[in-house]
């Protein structure tokens, strides 16, 4: 059994200003087939029109399209029991 991936490199805090998208970026200790979650606050994000959620390898990002006042806080990400926050 393979040990479980973990968060190698961790999300940064990003500024940016209204209208502008937010990127927010992280790398795992390996490939997984496990469920990585996106949330901005406590809320779980999904990919769509507002939210772009990409997994390449290892690394996961998260684009929040032209952000508002609203989307400011805390984005985390989370796999199995490992998290990061920005």
């Amino acid at each position: 059994e393979e040990p479980a991936a973990t968060i190698v490199e961790r999300l940064k805090d990003v500024s940016t200003y209204e209208g502008e998208d937010a990127v927010f970026e992280c790398r795992l200790s390996r490939e997984t087939a496990q469920d990585a979650q996106w949330f901005l606050g406590d809320v779980p994000l999904q990919s769509n029109e507002m939210n772009e959620i990409r997994v390449q390898g290892t690394r996961h990002s998260l684009i929040l399209r032209k952000v508002t006042l609203e989307d400011c806080g805390s984005v985390s990400f989370k796999l199995g029991q490992h998290s990061s926050a920005a």
